[in-house]
């Protein structure tokens, strides 16, 4: 019973959606034309097939970017809680040591295994 005002304004997201779909198609330009329908890429003619291959190592560097990038992030609530919670215990600085530890592991693998290298 607490739900149905949740649903009201789902309900009424959905509704105000399919509006604005059936109302720009009722009014937009209907107008064809080849120029038009050519993909258009920052002003230069598009060259070439859009159904490139793109090298596994594009994405194996995004991966393994984003996933550092994110480990380093839990260095920033550390640092902050760091210097409130030192005098109290050390078990703080040892389980950064140790989580820094496993990220350079992780980094002399992957430098080992040649995924950085580009050929």
């Amino acid at each position: 019973m607490s739900y149905i005002p949740v649903l009201m304004l789902m309900a009424v997201g959905v509704l105000v959606a399919a509006a604005v779909l059936v109302i720009t198609h009722l009014l937009g330009p209907r107008i064809k034309h080849a120029l038009k329908d050519q993909p258009f890429e920052c002003g230069v003619p598009p060259l070439g097939d859009a159904r490139q291959r793109f090298s596994v190592r594009f994405y194996l560097v995004a991966i393994l970017f984003l996933l550092f990038d994110v480990e380093v992030l839990f260095f920033y609530p550390w640092a902050v809680v760091y210097r409130k919670f030192l005098t109290i215990n050390s078990f703080i600085l040892v389980e950064m040591v140790v989580f820094t530890a496993i990220l350079l592991v992780g980094y002399w693998y992957i430098l080992r295994k040649g995924a950085l290298e580009w050929e």
